[in-house]
């Protein structure tokens, strides 16, 4: 593993832990490194039932990836609605939806030709 997977692992490990702190619903990472020309090497999406609880996840992902990695987000969108939420971090990009949007917007269909992981929640 070089420097930058190393780096990318870590960072995936404090969004997926940012996420459960706040009890995120089916958190699904999408890896799209086998698929060209694609912006990044990963998206990780989760949801929450209110735009509270959409706002929390995206703050605890923020927060966490910080303080475990001292990473900033790039670039944050969809914090003032809360419906979703993007936050970019680079190689990853973390899709925080309020559920009724997830269900519309359906990324994992677009995406449907990339390898997909579940990640068990106790939720």
């Amino acid at each position: 593993m070089n420097k930058n997977e190393k780096i990318t692992e870590k960072t995936k490990t404090a969004i997926l832990e940012g996420i459960q702190k706040i009890k995120g619903k089916d958190i699904t990472i999408i890896d799209l490194n086998t698929i060209h020309y694609t912006e990044c090497g990963y998206f990780i999406i989760c949801h929450g039932t209110s735009s509270t609880q959409v706002n929390s996840i995206a703050r605890s992902v923020e927060e966490t990836v910080k303080k475990e990695t001292g990473e900033d987000a790039w670039h944050v969108e969809g914090m003032q609605n809360s419906i979703w939420v993007l936050l970019d971090f680079g190689e990853i990009v973390v899709h925080v939806f309020h559920q009724q949007a997830r269900q519309f917007y359906n990324l994992e269909e677009l995406w449907a030709d990339a390898k997909f992981i579940k990640i068990d929640s106790e939720n």
